[in-house]
């Protein structure tokens, strides 16, 4: 049973709420060279395919900057601007229009240039996301603490905020990142009994599936099954659509996302008949075609043991024996299905559920 969600106060990202009684929000960033504009605003679209509600994009040259403009305006999610070191760019991103900024405390060095960035996005009505991250933690603080531990991640975030709070500025989120889950955890942990702002969970530097995929889970799981957070990034070496497919995985499994497919498979044993493994592969390739919006949960079970109980608890499944199996649509038993018949009775009836629950959503 997950906890209460956590008290924040909301802030808005361009037309997308976060914080407060908003679902949690799954975010990416483009691995595109921002000021290549086209192939940028493709990365995107292929992310708000996925799932994707926020995406950051890196402005680390001016020409980068200069893209801005037009890559917010042709998004058709949030954009976020990721800005390190110049503080410059920060004030170009808000004057092209970009619907967030993500400032990292260690590296822009002069309070008096962070005060003046949070009183152009105070005017613009445009949010910070306050980025401490083990990698780039303020000398002193690595000094006084001997590393990035939870407690130097938290009270560097927390001194960034009063910069901004100093200035009439609220609109913040706030993330403590770590590559290790441990440290990340408990640096959120603190973190949430600190303040109400809303936070951006994130392991750092996750790494490459499936490695990157577990240590995200553990650390963002972990606190969302507590009631901590209100948007997530799952940081992968790899094709940032997979980082928003994961990130949903995790939001699905603890019940806090209802979108699309979920699939429950069998791991397989010595008992099935038939190549789960193949079997599952297949099903989930032929459902993701179907670009399936609405909630369905689909079960591919290889034996009679557990095949018929898993598969009534979904929307539709198939309890496989050797040769033929059970297909089994809202707890009840319909049809014996030829093995070579699986995938397409399957998705038969997925797309009938689909386009009554489409149909449904509607009405109401």
């Amino acid at each position: 049973m997950l906890a209460n969600r956590r008290k924040s106060r909301q802030v808005r990202v361009g037309d997308v709420t976060v914080g407060g009684d908003a679902p949690v929000r799954v975010q990416s960033m483009t691995t595109t060279k921002t000021a290549d504009i086209d192939a940028t605003l493709q990365q995107i679209a292929a992310l708000v395919a996925t799932g994707c509600e926020i995406v950051r994009v890196a402005v680390p040259h001016w020409k980068d900057a200069e893209a801005l403009k037009a890559i917010a305006a042709k998004s058709t999610i949030p954009v976020v601007a990721d800005i390190h070191f110049q503080w410059k760019y920060a004030v170009a991103a808000l004057e092209a229009g970009i619907q967030g900024l993500r400032i990292n405390p260690g590296n822009i060095k002069y309070q008096d240039k962070v005060r003046l960035i949070a009183r152009e996005a105070k005017d613009r009505g445009v949010p910070i996301r306050i980025g401490v991250n083990a990698g780039s933690l303020e000398q002193d603080l690595l000094a006084k603490y001997g590393s990035p531990t939870a407690e130097a991640l938290v009270e560097s975030a927390l001194d960034e905020a009063r910069i901004l709070e100093d200035e009439g500025f609220f609109d913040i989120k706030i993330s403590v990142k770590h590559s290790n889950p441990r440290v990340m955890i408990e640096a959120y942990r603190q973190l949430a009994q600190k303040c109400d702002y809303p936070l951006h969970l994130g392991v750092t530097e996750a790494g490459p599936m499936p490695m990157g995929g577990v240590k995200s889970a553990v650390g963002i799981g972990t606190l969302l099954a507590e009631g901590i957070g209100d948007t997530i990034r799952v940081s992968l070496t790899d094709d940032p659509v997979e980082e928003v497919k994961v990130g949903t995985w995790i939001l699905q499994s603890l019940g806090l996302r209802r979108r699309g497919l979920d699939l429950v498979a069998c791991p397989s044993c010595g008992r099935a008949e038939v190549d789960v493994l193949g079997l599952t592969k297949q099903v989930q390739e032929a459902l993701e075609k179907e670009r399936i919006e609405v909630p369905i949960r689909v079960a591919v079970m290889g034996c009679v043991v557990n095949g018929p109980g898993e598969a009534r608890e979904a929307d539709l499944g198939i309890a496989a024996g050797k040769g033929q199996g059970f297909l089994i649509v809202k707890g009840e038993v319909r049809d014996k299905i030829p093995e070579d018949r699986f995938v397409e009775a399957l998705v038969a009836e997925a797309r009938k559920i689909a386009t009554e629950r489409a149909a449904e959503t509607i009405e109401r």
